[in-house]
């Protein structure tokens, strides 16, 4: 994998306290746990508005993650291609998804540490179907999900619990989307917990 901001010294020390300090400022709390497994999934839900990205940023550098996130081909645009690729970001095919959860429990296996982002949204907009990609990644991968959120109406982020696949899926995204239940995002009419579906 490449070099990222999480990964540079001086740089992540400097953002940690920068990202600490904004998030004060505007009365964020970090809340929840670092998880101490090398490897894992990062499920950040509620996706609702593009304010998601910069504050989940904020809240891992305060929470010390060396993160991987995902992101739609058009955001990797030629001119900023490599400071998306610094920041972390992975460029994503949406045609190809098949061939994204397959690539990325290959690069689990392929290094010892990795954490990687999947908003089981998919989009920003109105949500009735969460997409599954990320647990069949945390699940050939042999991987758990951590269950990270940013609560809008509290205004909280953080990491709440790990949560271990077991296969039957069902059963795992209800007991996932119980854990999102209440939580509101920026856009609380566009996410609601008790009404996602899994697809």
């Amino acid at each position: 994998m490449q070099l990222t901001i999480f990964e540079t010294p001086v740089i992540n020390t400097l953002m940690r306290w920068i990202s600490i300090a904004a998030l004060r400022l505007t009365g964020w709390r970090v809340e929840g746990q670092t998880p101490t497994e090398k490897k894992y999934v990062l499920i950040a839900a509620p996706h609702t508005s593009n304010w998601d990205f910069p504050v989940t940023l904020m809240v891992c550098f305060a929470l010390r993650l060396r993160v991987y996130w995902m992101g739609k081909s058009s955001l990797f645009p030629p001119v900023i291609r490599l400071v998306m690729r610094w920041l972390g970001g992975i460029a994503v095919n949406r045609s190809a998804a098949g061939n994204l959860v397959q690539g990325t429990v290959d690069a689990f296996h392929a290094n010892e540490r990795l954490t990687v982002i999947v908003p089981p949204e998919g989009t920003r907009g109105k949500v009735t179907h969460w997409k599954t990609g990320f647990y069949y990644i945390a699940l050939g991968a042999g991987v758990p999900i951590a269950l990270g959120y940013l609560d809008f109406g509290r205004k909280a982020g953080g990491i709440g619990r790990m949560f271990m696949p077991t296969g039957d899926i069902a059963a795992d995204m209800e007991e996932i989307k119980a854990f999102y239940s209440g939580i509101q995002g920026k856009n609380p009419q566009q996410f609601s917990a008790d009404h996602i579906q899994t697809k």
